[in-house]
């Protein structure tokens, strides 16, 4: 019999990850072993590969890494490449006026929680 992982014991790291943010919490991988920080959740550490991770809070603070603004009938919305203060980038939306959002830019995550739960940054100072 091959002994099992505890890796895979319970629910997966995206699992995880959705949940905290349903209950308004963003959270990102931290590696118990090598001290790296990582997102998206993954099993394994993407800088020692080792399986110790855990779930704890960033600060929060990012600057945009590269932007665009998305139209449609509906109206334009922005997408944006943030770099957070932890060193791991997202892709994610920065509120406010699309047009307004430059690279380099300081923002603030915030979770808007619903149906999806969704994390978005607010420009620095807006929050």
């Amino acid at each position: 019999m091959m002994p099992q992982d505890p890796r895979f014991d319970g629910q997966g790291p995206d699992a995880a990850w959705n949940d905290a943010l349903s209950q308004g919490r963003f959270v990102i991988q931290h590696c118990d072993a090598c001290d790296a920080a990582q997102f998206p959740p993954a099993v394994t550490c993407r800088a020692c590969h080792g399986g110790a991770l855990s779930m704890v809070a960033p600060s929060g603070k990012g600057i945009v890494h590269s932007t665009t603004t998305v139209r449609s009938r509906e109206g334009a919305h922005n997408v944006s490449i943030v770099a957070l203060a932890e060193g791991p980038r997202l892709m994610t939306r920065v509120e406010g006026d699309p047009e307004a959002v430059r690279i380099g830019q300081a923002v603030t995550a915030r979770v808007i929680t619903g149906e999806p739960s969704m994390l978005v940054f607010d420009p620095e100072g807006t929050a």
